[in-house]
């Protein structure tokens, strides 16, 4: 244990390891940061690997009566946090598991644990240990939809769990403060950024609007070093990188529809793309004089192809459009398929694919987001107002894709 506020504890452990994580190898280690909260009420703020579950549960138990926690707090379910979950709720009988409501049936299924032992919390929503105040704040998508930041009032301590992390095992160091001087940890916090928020950067600002408005004497992240100074240079990383996109760039929209449910997709990701600034030209191939549209692909910065099929079969002269692809200067530039249900996409993906463009496609989002509920090609079934959720999901995919 070691104290880092008045009965705020660092409980974690350090993996000076070459560490396999995700498709990467971490060369300088990592730590997984726990943290204990002691008053009248004791709270947990998340846990180790876990391939470090038992050897964290043993050593809590042997640090205080685990009966006698009463909250654990998951901010984040990955397993590098989450791991030692089943094991000490299993030990902590009383503790009930405080997370965001996309979070419950995820630990359930990973961890074997009853509904009962969880309590959902909500933005903004605070718990009171006596003398001290937990606060909640959903940010979602950092790095994943169930994640939030956990705010201790009185102490002015915010724990981030991923967001604002290093990957760096240090044995002699926990805090930014103890570093020998000149020594700076911004080139391995700048690398974690990249690797783990970017493709996540539409999420930052929002998460930002939630940080930048709360007193702060400590960030304590769940990898690397807790941040005790500087603390608004630290956020200021990840609020430049955010903001650094292209401000001006535009979307060409093709479609051909046989019952008119493609339009209206065309139509709801126009929308959207155009609440978020993006110039926008939606075109039925049909109507368009085809050397026209030829050019208008290879100026705009991307394109969405939108045609129902039948029997493989693309209808209309949109397939000649595709045909065409390979023989533009098109190598690189985002694209993806859109149609309604009864098509699956691969005839508009091959042409895509053949062309060198940048096809969006479901496994790719899930390899760079870890968003698994997003679907390229975009499919609707009939009435795409009945699947305007996963439209505004896709289109805001697209729009990264398309600035960044």
């Amino acid at each position: 244990m070691r104290e880092i506020a008045k009965n705020v504890y660092w409980v974690g452990k350090v993996d000076d390891r070459k560490v396999p994580f995700h498709r990467l190898v971490l060369e300088k280690g990592t730590s997984y940061n726990a943290y204990l909260i002691k008053d009248e009420k004791t709270a947990l703020i998340d846990t180790v690997d876990m391939l470090f579950g038992k050897e964290f549960t043993d050593k809590m138990a042997e640090a205080m009566d685990l009966t006698t926690l009463d909250y654990i707090v998951i901010n984040h379910t990955e397993p590098d946090h989450s791991g030692a979950l089943g094991s000490i709720a299993r030990k902590a009988v009383n503790a009930k598991i405080l997370c965001t409501a996309p979070a419950v049936y995820e630990l359930m299924e990973m961890y074997k644990i009853g509904k009962e032992r969880f309590q959902v919390v909500t933005n903004g929503e605070e718990i009171s240990l006596g003398e001290k105040t937990l606060v909640f704040y959903e940010t979602p998508y950092l790095h994943t939809e169930e994640t939030m930041v956990t705010y201790l009032k009185e102490d002015e301590v915010l724990f981030t769990c991923d967001i604002f992390s290093t990957h760096v095992a240090d044995l002699n160091h926990l805090l930014v403060s103890e570093l020998p001087e000149g020594i700076s940890i911004m080139e391995d916090y700048d690398t974690y950024y990249q690797l783990i928020m970017d493709p996540h950067r539409r999420y930052v600002l929002p998460m930002i609007d939630v940080v930048k408005p709360l007193s702060l004497k400590i960030i304590a992240p769940s990898h690397g070093y807790v941040l005790d100074q500087d603390l608004a240079s630290y956020i200021s990383v990840y609020e430049n990188h955010a903001l650094e996109s292209k401000k001006e760039v535009s979307a060409l929209i093709l479609f051909n529809t046989m019952s008119g449910n493609t339009k209206k997709m065309a139509r709801m990701l126009e929308n959207e793309l155009v609440k978020e600034g993006i110039k926008v030209e939606t075109i039925n191939t049909e109507k368009a004089d085809l050397d026209e549209i030829y050019t208008k692909i290879q100026k705009a910065d991307g394109v969405l192809f939108g045609t129902s099929t039948r029997y493989a079969d693309i209808p209309g002269n949109l397939e000649v459009i595709l045909k065409e692809l390979k023989d533009l200067e098109v190598e690189g530039k985002p694209a993806a398929a859109f149609g309604s249900y009864g098509w699956s996409g691969e005839a508009v993906e091959d042409y895509l694919r053949a062309a060198d463009l940048r096809t969006l496609r479901s496994s790719d989002i899930i390899k760079s987001t870890g968003m698994s509920d997003i679907e390229f090609p975009l499919r609707v079934r009939f009435n795409p107002e009945n699947s305007e959720k996963e439209i505004k999901k896709a289109a805001a995919v697209f729009i990264d894709v398309l600035r960044y």
